[in-house]
């Protein structure tokens, strides 16, 4: 019962995650990992189970797949009462539920916009045996309307058809083989993969690789690739299907697949190191060692994953190009200082006019100007902001603010491969990063830059962000990640909402058209100013 002085705010309505896969009766995967996974990441829950299946933590005996006509009649009461913004398949039991599946799907695609569908190509129990009678080919009408596979590498060398005896580099060429035959993304999990060093004539698996291979809007095939360390536990079983579930709960939450993909091996990371300190603790306290070790027990869902450690390393080509690069230099900042308002401008007149408001830091964004008038323009500015102490970070032209001498270069993801780090590491800039979610954050952060800029925070006028919007909660989020490098939150910031930005505990934040669109901008940023003291 509630009690009469607790206070209920307001939520907004949680998203939909349909799940539609088997019931496994030990209760660690299937249907009942769908339902703790989404749970605890805050998704509302509709399952319809495909098969009753008979086994336990240490066999498989029996599936009992359930009627199409009870799957078909349970999808019509839900579609209009609870329609999903994700659907996430697991367990196909025959040939007979595809068919069902398939005409299902083009209708809910229909009906509902930016449906989206993860599938989980379940063939075999982790315990040993054959969950499912179909062939592999007659996956082949389904997979056009799915939008992320999410297979081991053995499962996915059998929907790829390809050689047994492929190296765990050819995650990224079945990747490839996968979206050919029709499905926007592939995301082969690296659990499976071999990755041994021998020590003492002891086997050790040391890390796992996970690929994501994704379609874009321009066709092109873009590949993100994650790291953890291997975490050693048989308190697993339910982690293949918590993954895709994860990954649909993250993508029901309105997340980038980018996102989504790096918060979902958070989450496995976080699951599986609680597992083996529970491991652990069983085997200490048990009179049975033995069977305490091998115990096949249920994978942990355990939330929304906060904790650093968790998170996974990002491999990408930048990231292999920069692995020596030394730390960026910092921004000089006391013990607890922060930087407070980071106007960007576009001129040397704002500069003029806001230098002298005891600004610690300043960006010149400049656009649609000669060589020669940049040239001219940043050494002025160089000359302007050292008058004032004032930490000036240039955007884009790394080699004119090398040139002459600026404190630091502010670039954006689109332009980090063009510019060459390492020059402007060795010319002593510091170096300013923008970040767009969790996996853009991670990647640079493994840069040591100065700053890292998160954005958008709210929608914005100067740059289309349609699906990059952070707001305050991811942003808290990020800030968790972020060690001991200064994060800017930009992106829609108005005088309005600096002081929610502000109590995050970012160490700036960074206006724009607050300050320039202002009728009085100079009022303007003193009150943002009076609002970060």
């Amino acid at each position: 019962m509630i009690k009469p002085e607790t206070k209920i705010t307001a939520k907004k309505p949680k998203p939909i995650l349909w799940t539609i896969s088997g019931a496994d009766c030990s209760g660690g995967a299937g249907i009942a990992a769908d339902i703790k996974t989404g749970h605890s990441l805050d998704v509302e829950v509709c399952h319809l189970i495909t098969a009753n299946t008979v086994q336990n933590s240490s066999q498989l005996l029996s599936i009992n797949p359930i009627e199409v006509e009870i799957l078909a009649e349970q999808a019509k009461a839900l579609r209009c009462d609870k329609p999903p913004r994700v659907i996430k398949i697991g367990l196909i039991a025959n040939n007979a539920q595809i068919s069902w599946l398939v005409s299902l799907l083009l209708e809910l695609k229909q009906q509902i916009k930016d449906l989206i569908v993860v599938y989980d190509p379940v063939g075999q129990a982790s315990v040993g045996g054959s969950l499912s009678t179909i062939h592999t080919d007659a996956l082949l009408p389904l997979i056009p309307l799915i939008n992320v596979i999410t297979p081991n590498l053995i499962e996915a060398k059998q929907l790829s058809k390809l050689i047994d005896n492929c190296t765990e580099s050819d995650s990224i060429t079945i990747g490839k083989k996968l979206i050919s035959l029709g499905c926007n993304a592939v995301i082969v999990k690296g659990g499976h993969q071999d990755d041994i060093s021998n020590t003492s004539n002891v086997s050790v698996r040391k890390h796992c690789l996970d690929t994501c291979i994704q379609q874009s809007a321009s066709s092109d095939l873009q590949s993100y690739q994650l790291q953890s360390s291997y975490i050693a536990t048989s308190y697993s079983h339910g982690g293949g299907c918590s993954f895709a579930s994860a990954l649909a709960c993250f993508l029901a939450h309105d997340y980038l697949l980018r996102d989504a993909f790096t918060l979902t091996k958070a989450y496995i990371n976080q699951g599986l190191t609680f597992c083996q300190q529970q491991q652990q603790a069983s085997t200490e306290t048990s009179t049975n060692r033995d069977f305490a070790k091998r115990y096949y027990g249920a994978f942990e869902q355990m939330g929304w994953p906060s904790d650093k450690n968790y998170f996974p390393m990002v491999i990408d080509s930048l990231n292999t190009q920069c692995q020596h690069l030394p730390t960026f230099r910092a921004l000089n900042l006391a013990k607890h200082e922060r930087l407070g308002l980071y106007p960007v401008i576009d001129s040397i007149e704002w500069l003029e006019r806001l230098l002298p408001l005891n600004i610690k830091i300043i960006q010149l964004r400049i656009k649609n100007k000669s060589n020669e008038e940049l040239d001219t323009i940043i050494k002025k500015a160089v000359a302007l902001a050292r008058k004032y102490s004032c930490r000036l970070f240039i955007n884009d032209y790394w080699q004119l603010a090398i040139k002459h001498g600026a404190y630091g270069v502010h670039i954006g993801q689109e332009d980090l491969e063009l510019a060459d780090l390492a020059t402007i590491s060795n010319a002593g800039l510091r170096l300013g990063i923008s970040t767009h979610g969790c996996y853009e954050f991670l990647l640079a952060q493994q840069l040591q830059p100065s700053y890292l800029a998160v954005g958008a925070i709210f929608p914005t006028k100067t740059k289309d962000m349609t699906g990059q919007i952070q707001g305050l909660n991811n942003l808290h989020h990020l800030l968790a990640l972020a060690d001991n490098i200064p994060v800017v939150a930009i992106g829609g910031i108005n005088q309005q909402r600096v002081s929610k930005v502000w109590n995050t505990g970012v160490s700036a934040v960074a206006v724009v058209t607050a300050i320039t669109e202002a009728e009085q901008p100079i009022e303007a940023v003193k009150a943002m100013q009076s609002t970060m003291n």
